[in-house]
């Protein structure tokens, strides 16, 4: 049987996915600790990494350069306005997220589903449809995800 987006709200782990959120938060702690600014900071992945990263970034404390997620979807879509923070610390940043329409394990609609889910909470997303493409990369997205990173942490002078 397929399985939905309202689906996945049963599948998931919340005890997992909320522990898998705090040690990537601790990640980041540690790195603004060492000196880096939370605004050199992007979090992003592919698929589950792409779901963990947009929950975390999503419901993070810390003020981050950007979230992207490819080929990925809201973890726990169903509680979110229960785990984001106020005042949001990420409700201005750019999100990327790119999907292909043919992907059969994390379908396109789940991605869409979650970019439109976050638009009406007020984030800042900009979702891509790759056509043809499957649950896998394409020169395209990676391009694409090059420029938005590239415009997201500029080179700075030494």
């Amino acid at each position: 049987m397929p399985t939905n987006f309202g689906d996945l709200a049963q599948a998931h782990d919340e005890v997992g996915i909320l522990k898998s959120r705090d040690y990537f938060q601790s990640l980041i702690k540690g790195e603004v600790d060492k000196g880096i600014p939370s605004s050199r900071i992007i979090l992003g992945g592919f698929s589950q990494g792409g779901a963990i990263s947009l929950f975390t970034g999503i419901t993070s404390l810390t003020p981050l350069a950007g979230i992207f997620g490819l080929s990925a979807y809201m973890l726990l879509h169903n509680k979110l306005p229960d785990h984001i923070p106020s005042p949001i610390p990420n409700k201005d940043t750019p999100i990327f997220m790119g999907h292909g329409d043919s992907d059969p394990l994390v379908k396109h609609e789940w991605g869409q589903g979650t970019a439109q889910g976050l638009k009406e909470l007020g984030f800042k997303v900009d979702f891509r449809t790759y056509v043809g493409l499957v649950h896998s990369a394409d020169p395209q997205e990676i391009d694409d995800l090059e420029a938005w990173l590239a415009e997201r942490l500029p080179n700075q002078d030494s």
